[in-house]
């Protein structure tokens, strides 16, 4: 059996002979992280911790003295900052994940840059300039990084400076036009993502970055539905209503594919909202809200029975 859990070993031992110490070290070799595991993990974390605090430090440090400091004094410290943090991530005895979190460190100190040179010379510039700056100047170091959390402030850069756009200069787009393409662009990172991953063309993403993308083009899906449902969108909301429905098969199919609990579920509970909003656009007099309620019961309880259900299949065919 492979990837045996702790629930395996313990349903083993009390319908076998099994003695105690040979428990012990099925829990050792399947179970428990041995000291090498919780050595890396350590020291990662407290690396992450130290470049985090660092940065935050460096950035409240300008908050507070933003008054005294010479306007040639803050942008310098802020470019050494960043000169500093980057040339330490390229000295050759540092290890690569060590290397990553400190370019991380610096991508954050290059938008701290952006904010201080806008605060002194006032340009006049919307605040999508800002954000556009500081998604194309760590573009390179995305690319040659290929460092997860660097990929997720990356693409959050990108959905906020597209947003901005829309409400500083594009600001008569239609609403659902705008969701429509902040959720195409989601879907389209989200599936590159499992693409290149396929066919062996990047290392393997993390899950926590795929599930983090999928939930967010659920979010955005799930919103877009709602002004389809309650406002008038007639232009796009047929485009919006088809891609999402391609989507959320895409996403059905991928979960029973790859046997991802996580896929099911949040597409599962976005399908429940959305059909509670059909119903209460339908009708919103106490008869209707009673029938809602009986409706998000009955299929919260349906949903979350089929998941148990297909969580224990997986596991027994493993």
């Amino acid at each position: 059996m492979k990837n045996i859990q702790r629930e395996d070993i313990k349903l083993i031992s009390r319908h076998s002979n099994m003695t105690e110490p040979e428990v012990e070290r099925l829990l050792k070799e399947n179970v428990y992280n041995n000291k090498e595991m919780w050595q890396k993990f350590l020291r990662l974390f407290f690396i992450t911790l130290g470049v985090g605090f660092a940065t935050a430090g460096i950035i409240f440090f300008f908050a507070y003295n933003w008054a005294d400091l010479h306007k040639f004094a803050k942008i310098g410290m802020t470019e050494a900052f960043v000169i500093a943090t980057t040339l330490i991530a390229l000295l050759p005895k540092i290890n690569q994940n060590t290397r990553n979190i400190i370019l991380t460190g610096s991508a954050f100190l290059v938008g701290a840059l952006f904010a201080v040179f806008g605060q002194i010379y006032q340009t006049g510039a919307n605040a999508y300039d800002f954000f556009l700056a500081w998604t194309l100047f760590i573009a390179l170091w995305v690319l040659v990084s290929n460092f997860a959390p660097l990929w997720l402030l990356f693409i959050v850069l990108i959905n906020t400076t597209f947003i901005l756009y829309s409400q500083q200069v594009a600001k008569d787009w239609d609403e659902l036009l705008i969701v429509t393409i902040i959720f195409c662009i989601n879907v389209i990172i989200l599936i590159s993502s499992f693409l290149l991953q396929n066919l062996k063309k990047v290392s393997a993403i993390p899950t926590w970055l795929t599930h983090i993308l999928a939930l967010g083009c659920v979010v955005f899906a799930s919103f877009g539905m709602m002004l389809v449902i309650f406002d008038n969108h007639e232009a796009f909301s047929i485009l919006f209503t088809m891609l999402v429905l391609t989507a959320y098969a895409l996403g059905i199919w991928h979960g029973l594919h790859s046997k991802s609990i996580f896929y099911l579920s949040v597409i599962a509970f976005s399908i429940i909202y959305i059909s509670t909003a059909m119903l209460t656009s339908i009708s919103n007099d106490g008869g209707m809200f009673l029938f809602v309620s009986l409706f998000v019961i009955a299929s919260v309880t349906a949903v979350i029975m089929t998941l148990i259900n297909l969580q224990k299949k997986w596991k027994n065919e493993n």
